[in-house]
């Protein structure tokens, strides 16, 4: 028999809103899991950062990790336009814990074990439910109103909080108009997956790649993923990289192909096994995180560029921060914005640390190996920040001396 009210809702099954649901799980409340799809979908995202392992950890999945067939994690290696690379920026330089490896994951399998793993910790999983409103009473936010498959009902669920996890659907702030586009980071990503393409041997066999065109008006992502498989990836400006869309999207993604010779090289003897895909990599970021029993978590509160691979890892991070503030909330019997958005602060300081790398990454006048020849001593603050420990004040200090170099913009809210 359903119950006629919850604790609270989470819609979108995606890492941020099972790492809520679970986490709350977990301290007894009654929590209900709401997915539009009826299984996990193909996403890229694909790569995790050592910072995702103290969420892991919560959630009670690092054994799990740690059994699976996903490929080790070390490090992250770029190479400039003329094709040369960097020496490997190795998390465990930093910190040799093991959570300084991570790992490289097939989504849709990742995706399935965090809602396998939220079910075993007592939360209520509903697929095949399609949330398109959100309850108010006023400003208050009292429930959601849902299709259900096969039949199409529609049907109400009440809850005293909802957890908007829809991702880049952003049910809440698209509603409310509160999204705040990043003028700069209009790109576009094109990608496939190949087998048989070269790997590294080693410490370094699942290292991700960061390769710049000869142009470096484009970049590549080469992660290596089980199966024998490699996920490629090419991002660029929409402008840039779509100028040509008539002659179709494979076109556009050989011929970027050819302008990066180290991964023509990589994939002289792989063979494509799907055609490409294309997604709108916009950055954005929710101008409001929190109302009147409302939160928002992983990409319904912002998105970012993937070139850091920093979407787990945010998408961790607000879903683990937003289930303590929710829990205070039940605590204090305090729903208001203020307090379940209590981790503001904290949470967008990381961000804006990933986003302001994010803009010297793509400065033409900027290359770490440059900028760490000059300034060797931040290169703990870059290793920091590749791993994922943004949340401190610290992390910021590498970017006065950043400035010398190229352009580092100011936080997006200021």
């Amino acid at each position: 028999m359903d119950n006629p009210e919850y604790d609270v809702i989470v819609v979108g099954c995606g890492p941020a809103g099972c790492t809520t649901a679970t986490l709350m799980a977990q301290k007894g409340y009654q929590v209900l899991l709401l997915e539009r799809d009826e299984s996990p979908s193909f996403k890229v995202g694909e790569s995790l950062i050592p910072g995702t392992y103290w969420t892991l950890k919560r959630l009670g999945m690092i054994d799990q990790m740690k059994k699976s067939h996903f490929p080790e994690k070390y490090s992250v290696q770029f190479y400039s336009q003329t094709g040369k690379p960097s020496t490997p920026f190795y998390f465990f330089e930093n910190d040799p814990h093991e959570s300084s490896m991570t790992w490289q994951v097939l989504r849709s399998e990742f995706d399935q074990m965090l809602v396998i793993n939220a079910e075993k910790h007592g939360v209520e999983v509903r697929r095949g439910t399609h949330v398109h409103q959100v309850l108010f009473d006023d400003k208050k936010a009292v429930g959601v109103r849902a299709k259900l498959k096969p039949d199409k009902d529609i049907r109400d669920f009440k809850a005293k909080v909802i957890v908007d996890s829809t991702g880049q659907s952003a049910l809440i702030s698209r509603k409310l108009k509160m999204n705040v586009a990043d003028p700069k980071l209009k790109n576009a990503s094109i990608f496939t997956h190949f087998e048989g393409a070269f790997r590294d041997e080693g410490i370094d066999e699942g290292a991700t790649l960061i390769l710049h065109t000869e142009n470096k008006d484009s970049w590549f992502w080469y992660i290596p993923l089980p199966h024998d498989r490699v996920s490629v990836g090419v991002v660029g400006s929409i402008d840039y990289l779509m100028r040509a869309k008539e002659k179709g999207v494979q076109t556009i993604f050989d011929s970027q192909i050819k302008k990066c010779k180290p991964l023509q090289e990589k994939l002289e003897n792989a063979k494509q096994v799907f055609s490409v895909k294309v997604t709108k990599d916009f950055s954005y970021r929710s101008k409001q995180i929190a109302g009147d029993h409302w939160v928002l978590v992983g990409d319904a509160l912002g998105f970012l560029d993937p070139v850091y691979s920093s979407g787990i890892l945010l998408a961790f991070k607000s879903g683990e921060m937003a289930a303590d503030c929710i829990e205070r909330a039940f605590e204090r019997n305090d729903f208001s914005a203020e307090q379940l958005g209590a981790f503001e602060t904290e949470f967008i300081s990381g961000m804006e640390a990933f986003r302001k790398l994010v803009y010297a990454f793509y400065s033409k006048e900027f290359s770490f190996a440059k900028f760490l020849k000059r300034f060797p001593k931040c290169k703990q603050g870059v290793i920091d920040i590749l791993s994922g420990n943004v949340f401190k004040q610290e992390v910021h200090e590498i970017f006065r001396p950043m400035q010398t170099m190229c352009p580092v913009l100011e936080d997006l809210s200021a």
